[in-house]
C-alpha cells in the first residue's frame, strides 16, 4: 500500500497543525511585507499627536473660557488655559480650575473627555500599536490566503534560496508573489525587507507547506541545506502539489536520481557546479565571466524563453536574428544542433540569448 510522506514520518498532533488554525492565529508564523517605521519617527508621530490634542483643548478653552472659575479669584488667562488643558488631558485634575457654566460643562463632556482619551492612547501607544499591527497582519493574512494563486514558494532561504529569489525578481517577478519558508529568523526578516511574504515553520512539514498555499502555487523552489531534507521536502511538496514545477538543489550528484524520483522536474546539483567553474576559471577564466554574465539577469547577456512567431514557424533557429540555445517542443528541451530542431513547429518555445538593457538613472 502506498503511503504518503505524512504517513511515513509520522504525523504531528492536531495542536501543531497550522492550516487548521484561524487567520488571527498566524499571526507570527506568516508574515506580510509592511513598511517599517523606525523608533524615532514613531516617537515623533506620538509626541505630535500628542501636541495635537493639547492644542485643540487648549483653544476650545480659551474660547469659552468665561466657564470656568479659578478657585484663586481673577480671570481665565491664556496661561491658566494652558495650565488648565495639561492637566486635564493628564488626568491629574487638580481641581483648581473648573467649569461652572453648563456650556463649559457640556463642551467638557462632549470634547475635552474624548481629547482626555486620545492623549491616553498616545501615551500608551507602544501597546495600541502592537495591538493594531497584530489586527492589520490578520487581516492581511486573511485576504492573502483568500487570493494566492499561482506563486512561488521557496523553501529554504539560505545561499541558494537567496540567489533564486534575486533572479526571480531579476524577471520581474512580484516580490509579493513569492513566498519563503524558512525556520531561521534572521533569513526570515532578510526576506521581509525584500516585500516577501514569509512562513515561520520546517519545509518538512505538510501543514507548514499548506500554510504557504503550495497546493495553488505555480512553482516551488527547495534550497534546503541537506540533500536528505530535499528529498523529504521533495515528495511532502509533490503529494501537495501534483500540477507545480518542482525545482531542487542537492549538493551530491548521486542524490539526483532521489529528487527525481521523488517528484523533481529539474535538479541542479550545485557542488559540481560551482567545481566546474572554478576549474574552469584556472585555465579560461573569460569563460567562467561569460557564464555569470549570462546567469546575472540584470545587466549584460542573459539567457530567456519566449514563443516562436507566426513567421518563424517551419525556419531553422539557426537563421534568427536571436542566438538560439534550444528549442522547447511538449515540455522537452532539444539543443540547436539536435535533429528536432532544425524546424520550428507551432507551439514551440525558443531557449535563446537575449541583451540586458541598463537600468535607466
Amino acid at each position: 500500500m502506498n503511503r504518503g510522506p505524512s504517513q511515513l514520518f509520522g504525523r504531528h498532533n492536531a495542536e501543531e497543525e497550522l492550516s487548521t488554525r484561524p487567520d488571527h492565529a498566524l499571526v507570527g508564523v506568516i508574515r506580510m511585507p509592511g513598511t517599517v517605521i523606525s523608533p524615532v519617527r514613531s516617537i515623533v508621530r506620538r509626541i505630535l499627536g500628542a501636541l495635537v490634542a493639547l492644542a485643540a483643548t487648549v483653544a476650545i478653552v480659551y474660547v469659552g473660557r468665561d466657564g470656568y472659575k479659578d478657585s484663586a479669584g481673577g480671570e481665565i488667562s491664556i496661561l491658566d488655559v494652558i495650565y488648565y488643558a495639561t492637566v486635564s488631558l493628564s488626568t491629574t485634575g487638580y481641581g483648581d480650575i473648573t467649569p461652572v457654566s453648563d456650556q463649559a460643562r457640556l463642551v467638557n463632556v462632549l470634547v475635552i473627555t474624548p481629547l482626555r482619551v486620545l492623549f491616553l492612547i498616545v501615551l500608551v501607544g507602544t501597546t495600541l500599536e502592537v495591538l493594531t499591527e497584530r489586527s492589520r497582519q490578520a487581516f492581511k493574512i486573511q485576504r492573502w490566503r483568500s487570493k494566492v494563486r499561482d506563486h512561488v514558494v521557496v523553501i529554504g532561504y539560505g545561499t541558494k534560496g537567496r540567489s533564486a529569489v534575486t533572479a526571480l525578481l531579476g524577471e520581474g517577478a512580484d516580490p509579493g508573489r513569492i513566498v519563503v519558508v524558512d525556520t531561521d529568523r534572521a533569513s526570515l526578516e532578510s526576506a521581509s525587507a525584500q516585500g516577501l511574504v514569509t512562513v515561520n515553520g520546517s519545509g518538512t512539514r505538510s501543514d507548514v507547506l499548506r500554510v504557504a498555499g503550495l497546493p495553488r502555487a505555480r512553482a516551488i523552489v527547495i534550497a534546503p541545506a541537506r540533500d536528505d531534507t530535499a528529498v523529504l521536502v521533495t515528495l511532502t511538496a509533490r503529494e501537495l502539489a501534483p500540477k507545480a514545477q518542482i525545482v531542487a538543489a542537492v549538493r551530491e550528484a548521486e542524490n539526483v536520481h532521489l529528487l527525481r524520483q521523488s517528484g523533481a522536474d529539474s535538479v541542479v546539483v550545485s557542488s559540481e557546479t560551482a567545481g566546474r567553474l572554478l576549474g574552469m576559471a584556472t585555465s579560461t577564466p573569460s569563460v567562467v565571466e561569460m557564464f555569470e554574465d549570462l546567469l546575472s539577469p540584470e545587466v549584460g547577456l542573459a539567457i530567456a524563453e519566449r514563443e516562436v512567431e507566426r513567421q518563424e514557424v517551419g525556419g531553422s533557429p539557426r537563421h534568427l536574428a536571436d542566438i538560439v540555445l534550444g528549442v522547447v517542443r511538449d515540455g522537452e528541451l532539444y539543443r540547436v544542433d539536435a535533429p528536432q530542431a532544425d524546424a520550428i513547429e507551432e507551439g514551440d518555445r525558443l531557449l535563446y540569448v537575449r541583451k540586458v538593457s541598463p537600468p535607466q538613472t
